[in-house]
Protein backbone atom coordinates (compact mmCIF):
# COMPACT_ATOMS: atom_id res chain seq x y z
CA UNK A 1 0.00 0.00 0.00
CA UNK A 2 1.29 3.09 -0.77
CA UNK A 3 1.43 6.55 0.89
CA UNK A 4 -1.17 9.10 -0.15
CA UNK A 5 -0.21 11.66 -2.41
CA UNK A 6 1.09 14.43 -0.59
CA UNK A 7 0.63 17.58 -3.10
CA UNK A 8 -3.19 16.44 -3.67
CA UNK A 9 -5.36 18.58 -1.78
CA UNK A 10 -7.90 16.15 -0.19
CA UNK A 11 -11.30 17.76 0.79
CA UNK A 12 -14.62 16.20 2.20
CA UNK A 13 -15.70 17.07 -1.60
CA UNK A 14 -13.29 14.41 -2.16
CA UNK A 15 -16.14 11.88 -1.22
CA UNK A 16 -18.82 14.02 -2.18
CA UNK A 17 -17.72 13.64 -5.64
CA UNK A 18 -17.46 9.73 -5.72
CA UNK A 19 -21.45 9.71 -3.71
CA UNK A 20 -24.03 8.06 -6.32
CA UNK A 21 -27.66 8.87 -5.43
CA UNK A 22 -30.27 5.75 -6.61
CA UNK A 23 -33.82 6.21 -8.00
CA UNK A 24 -35.54 6.35 -4.67
CA UNK A 25 -33.25 9.44 -3.76
CA UNK A 26 -31.17 7.31 -1.69
CA UNK A 27 -26.81 7.97 -1.33
CA UNK A 28 -24.25 5.02 -1.01
CA UNK A 29 -20.89 4.92 -2.01
CA UNK A 30 -18.99 1.94 -4.21
CA UNK A 31 -16.51 0.53 -2.02
CA UNK A 32 -13.71 0.28 -4.87
CA UNK A 33 -13.99 3.91 -5.45
CA UNK A 34 -13.83 4.58 -1.67
CA UNK A 35 -10.46 2.39 -1.66
CA UNK A 36 -8.83 4.39 -4.35
CA UNK A 37 -9.75 7.62 -2.46
CA UNK A 38 -8.30 6.66 0.79
CA UNK A 39 -4.91 5.52 -0.87
CA UNK A 40 -5.41 2.02 -1.04
CA UNK A 41 -3.84 0.49 -3.77
CA UNK A 42 -5.10 -3.33 -3.34
CA UNK A 43 -7.85 -4.65 -2.90
CA UNK A 44 -6.59 -7.70 -0.16
CA UNK A 45 -5.78 -4.71 2.60
CA UNK A 46 -9.14 -2.56 1.99
CA UNK A 47 -11.73 -6.09 2.01
CA UNK A 48 -9.96 -6.86 5.43
CA UNK A 49 -10.86 -3.32 6.70
CA UNK A 50 -14.23 -3.55 5.18
CA UNK A 51 -14.60 -6.44 7.23
CA UNK A 52 -13.35 -5.28 10.51
CA UNK A 53 -15.99 -2.66 9.64
CA UNK A 54 -18.61 -5.32 9.15
CA UNK A 55 -18.06 -6.91 12.30
CA UNK A 56 -18.24 -3.89 13.94
CA UNK A 57 -21.62 -3.28 12.76
CA UNK A 58 -22.47 -6.87 13.92
CA UNK A 59 -21.49 -6.10 17.25
CA UNK A 60 -23.63 -2.91 17.14
CA UNK A 61 -26.40 -5.50 16.47
CA UNK A 62 -26.52 -3.55 13.48
CA UNK A 63 -27.45 -5.75 10.53
CA UNK A 64 -24.84 -5.67 8.38
CA UNK A 65 -26.03 -6.66 4.96
CA UNK A 66 -28.33 -3.79 5.11
CA UNK A 67 -25.10 -1.38 4.94
CA UNK A 68 -22.31 -3.66 3.22
CA UNK A 69 -24.75 -4.65 0.32
CA UNK A 70 -22.52 -6.95 -2.51
CA UNK A 71 -22.32 -5.72 -6.04
CA UNK A 72 -20.13 -7.54 -7.52
CA UNK A 73 -19.77 -6.83 -11.38
CA UNK A 74 -18.11 -9.03 -14.42
CA UNK A 75 -14.73 -6.72 -15.82
CA UNK A 76 -12.76 -7.30 -19.09
CA UNK A 77 -8.90 -9.05 -17.94
CA UNK A 78 -8.22 -9.09 -21.87
CA UNK A 79 -8.64 -10.76 -24.91
CA UNK A 80 -12.69 -10.78 -24.72
CA UNK A 81 -12.27 -12.85 -21.21
CA UNK A 82 -14.40 -11.30 -18.32
CA UNK A 83 -14.55 -12.21 -14.83
CA UNK A 84 -16.09 -11.62 -11.31
CA UNK A 85 -14.77 -8.33 -9.35
CA UNK A 86 -16.17 -8.10 -5.98
CA UNK A 87 -17.42 -4.58 -4.57
CA UNK A 88 -19.95 -3.40 -2.30
CA UNK A 89 -22.80 -0.27 -2.33
CA UNK A 90 -21.96 1.53 1.12
CA UNK A 91 -24.38 3.54 2.99
CA UNK A 92 -22.69 6.55 5.10
CA UNK A 93 -23.16 4.37 8.13
CA UNK A 94 -20.85 1.51 6.53
CA UNK A 95 -18.12 4.13 5.08
CA UNK A 96 -18.18 5.62 8.76
CA UNK A 97 -17.26 2.09 10.33
CA UNK A 98 -14.86 1.27 7.19
CA UNK A 99 -12.66 4.84 8.01
CA UNK A 100 -12.94 4.05 11.64
CA UNK A 101 -10.95 1.10 10.73
CA UNK A 102 -8.14 2.04 7.77
CA UNK A 103 -5.04 2.93 8.48
CA UNK A 104 -4.92 5.67 10.49
CA UNK A 105 -1.82 6.59 9.46
CA UNK A 106 -2.84 8.67 6.44
CA UNK A 107 -4.26 11.80 6.72
CA UNK A 108 -7.25 10.89 4.54
CA UNK A 109 -8.49 8.46 6.79
CA UNK A 110 -8.57 11.21 9.81
CA UNK A 111 -10.49 13.71 7.08
CA UNK A 112 -12.98 10.31 6.28
CA UNK A 113 -13.54 10.00 10.08
CA UNK A 114 -14.36 13.02 10.38
CA UNK A 115 -16.72 13.75 7.42
CA UNK A 116 -18.83 10.32 7.63
CA UNK A 117 -19.37 10.34 11.72
CA UNK A 118 -20.70 14.07 11.68
CA UNK A 119 -22.66 13.65 8.34
CA UNK A 120 -23.55 10.30 10.00
CA UNK A 121 -25.07 11.90 12.72
CA UNK A 122 -26.67 14.77 10.65
CA UNK A 123 -28.57 11.66 8.64
CA UNK A 124 -31.58 11.87 11.54
CA UNK A 125 -32.76 15.11 9.17
CA UNK A 126 -32.34 15.35 5.91
CA UNK A 127 -28.63 17.39 4.62
CA UNK A 128 -30.87 19.72 2.96
CA UNK A 129 -32.53 20.56 6.14
CA UNK A 130 -29.78 20.93 8.35
CA UNK A 131 -28.18 23.37 5.80
CA UNK A 132 -31.51 25.31 6.07
CA UNK A 133 -31.15 25.62 9.82
CA UNK A 134 -30.71 28.80 11.86
CA UNK A 135 -27.37 29.10 13.81
CA UNK A 136 -29.26 28.83 16.96
CA UNK A 137 -31.16 25.69 15.31
CA UNK A 138 -28.11 24.21 14.92
CA UNK A 139 -27.13 24.45 17.81
CA UNK A 140 -30.04 22.76 19.51
CA UNK A 141 -29.77 19.78 17.17
CA UNK A 142 -26.29 19.92 17.67
CA UNK A 143 -26.55 19.83 21.56
CA UNK A 144 -29.55 17.38 21.22
CA UNK A 145 -27.27 14.72 20.12
CA UNK A 146 -24.27 15.60 22.87
CA UNK A 147 -26.72 15.21 25.08
CA UNK A 148 -27.90 11.71 23.73
CA UNK A 149 -24.04 11.05 23.39
CA UNK A 150 -23.35 11.65 26.93
CA UNK A 151 -25.69 9.44 28.35
CA UNK A 152 -24.61 6.53 26.17
CA UNK A 153 -20.98 7.10 27.11
CA UNK A 154 -21.56 7.18 30.61
CA UNK A 155 -23.36 4.16 31.11
CA UNK A 156 -19.90 2.28 28.72
CA UNK A 157 -17.69 4.23 30.73
CA UNK A 158 -19.22 3.00 34.13
CA UNK A 159 -19.33 -0.88 32.63
CA UNK A 160 -15.36 0.05 32.16
CA UNK A 161 -15.09 1.25 35.87
CA UNK A 162 -15.19 5.00 35.92
CA UNK A 163 -16.60 6.17 39.32
CA UNK A 164 -15.87 9.98 39.23
CA UNK A 165 -17.44 11.17 35.97
CA UNK A 166 -16.03 14.46 36.50
CA UNK A 167 -12.89 13.57 36.42
CA UNK A 168 -13.78 11.40 33.48
CA UNK A 169 -15.00 14.13 31.20
CA UNK A 170 -12.25 16.14 31.94
CA UNK A 171 -9.86 14.27 31.05
CA UNK A 172 -11.43 14.25 27.51
CA UNK A 173 -11.57 18.48 27.37
CA UNK A 174 -8.10 18.61 28.50
CA UNK A 175 -7.35 16.81 25.12
CA UNK A 176 -9.12 18.35 23.07
CA UNK A 177 -8.60 22.28 24.77
CA UNK A 178 -5.11 21.76 24.54
CA UNK A 179 -5.25 21.12 28.71
CA UNK A 180 -8.46 23.72 29.83
CA UNK A 181 -10.49 21.49 32.19
CA UNK A 182 -14.46 22.35 32.12
CA UNK A 183 -14.20 24.89 34.50
CA UNK A 184 -11.41 26.49 32.78
CA UNK A 185 -13.23 26.68 29.32
CA UNK A 186 -16.49 28.14 31.34
CA UNK A 187 -14.10 30.85 33.10
CA UNK A 188 -12.68 31.64 29.59
CA UNK A 189 -16.29 32.05 28.44
CA UNK A 190 -17.19 34.19 31.13
CA UNK A 191 -20.20 31.68 32.27
CA UNK A 192 -21.80 32.07 35.79
CA UNK A 193 -21.20 29.32 38.18
CA UNK A 194 -22.05 25.75 37.47
CA UNK A 195 -23.46 26.92 34.16
CA UNK A 196 -23.26 24.16 31.37
CA UNK A 197 -20.60 24.95 28.80
CA UNK A 198 -22.03 23.15 26.01
CA UNK A 199 -25.00 25.66 25.82
CA UNK A 200 -22.72 27.87 25.43
CA UNK A 201 -20.92 26.44 22.34
CA UNK A 202 -21.69 27.36 18.76
CA UNK A 203 -22.70 24.51 16.51
CA UNK A 204 -19.05 23.89 15.40
CA UNK A 205 -17.62 23.43 18.47
CA UNK A 206 -20.46 20.93 19.73
CA UNK A 207 -19.84 18.27 16.83
CA UNK A 208 -16.06 18.33 17.27
CA UNK A 209 -17.11 17.46 20.81
CA UNK A 210 -19.79 15.50 19.45
CA UNK A 211 -17.10 13.63 17.76
CA UNK A 212 -14.85 13.38 21.14
CA UNK A 213 -18.09 11.57 23.02
CA UNK A 214 -18.82 9.02 19.96
CA UNK A 215 -15.24 7.91 19.61
CA UNK A 216 -14.44 7.77 23.19
CA UNK A 217 -16.96 5.79 23.68
CA UNK A 218 -16.11 2.91 20.61
CA UNK A 219 -12.70 3.27 22.42
CA UNK A 220 -13.68 1.82 25.67
CA UNK A 221 -15.57 -0.57 24.04
CA UNK A 222 -13.33 -1.69 21.44
CA UNK A 223 -10.22 -2.01 23.62
CA UNK A 224 -12.33 -3.42 26.40
CA UNK A 225 -11.11 -1.04 28.55
CA UNK A 226 -12.01 -1.96 32.19
CA UNK A 227 -10.32 0.36 34.70
CA UNK A 228 -11.12 3.89 35.28
CA UNK A 229 -7.27 4.87 34.76
CA UNK A 230 -7.54 3.98 31.71
CA UNK A 231 -10.50 5.01 30.80
CA UNK A 232 -9.27 8.35 31.60
CA UNK A 233 -5.87 7.96 29.73
CA UNK A 234 -8.38 7.07 26.46
CA UNK A 235 -10.80 9.74 26.70
CA UNK A 236 -7.99 12.48 27.13
CA UNK A 237 -6.00 10.31 24.18
CA UNK A 238 -8.97 10.96 21.67
CA UNK A 239 -9.36 14.39 22.47
CA UNK A 240 -5.43 14.93 21.93
CA UNK A 241 -5.87 13.04 18.33
CA UNK A 242 -9.16 14.83 17.21
CA UNK A 243 -7.78 18.15 18.26
CA UNK A 244 -4.72 17.08 16.22
CA UNK A 245 -6.98 15.89 13.03
CA UNK A 246 -8.76 20.10 13.63
CA UNK A 247 -4.85 21.45 13.27
CA UNK A 248 -3.89 18.97 10.65
CA UNK A 249 -6.84 19.60 8.68
CA UNK A 250 -6.46 23.66 8.90
CA UNK A 251 -9.94 24.29 10.93
CA UNK A 252 -10.31 26.31 14.11
CA UNK A 253 -8.67 25.17 18.01
CA UNK A 254 -12.29 24.49 19.83
CA UNK A 255 -11.19 27.49 22.31
CA UNK A 256 -10.54 29.95 19.40
CA UNK A 257 -14.34 29.40 18.12
CA UNK A 258 -16.87 32.27 19.13
CA UNK A 259 -19.10 31.85 22.36
CA UNK A 260 -22.86 32.53 21.34
CA UNK A 261 -24.20 35.76 22.85
CA UNK A 262 -26.75 34.17 24.44
CA UNK A 263 -27.24 30.10 25.86
CA UNK A 264 -29.62 27.81 24.86
CA UNK A 265 -31.19 28.10 27.92
CA UNK A 266 -31.73 31.87 27.70
CA UNK A 267 -32.98 30.97 24.13
CA UNK A 268 -35.18 28.35 25.12
CA UNK A 269 -36.24 30.94 28.08
CA UNK A 270 -37.37 33.89 25.55
CA UNK A 271 -39.42 31.28 22.97
CA UNK A 272 -41.40 30.15 25.44
CA UNK A 273 -42.61 34.03 26.51
CA UNK A 274 -43.35 34.62 23.01
CA UNK A 275 -45.26 31.74 22.86
CA UNK A 276 -46.98 32.68 25.27
CA UNK A 277 -47.63 36.27 24.16
CA UNK A 278 -48.91 34.67 21.08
Amino acid sequence: MRELDKNKNYTNQSFEDIKHIDENGIEYWYARELMKVLSYKDWRYFDAVIEKAKIACQNSEITDIDHFVVDNKMVEIGSGAKREQKDYKLTRYACYLIAQNANPRLKIVALAQTYFAIQTRKQEISEKEYSSLTEDEKRFYQRNLTKKGNYSLNQTAKNAGVKNFDKFHNFGYKGLYNGETADDIAKRKGLRYREDILDNMGSDELIANLFRISQTEQKLKRDNIQSEKEANKAHYEVGSKIRKTIKELGGTMPEELPTPKKSLKQLEKENKKSLKKK
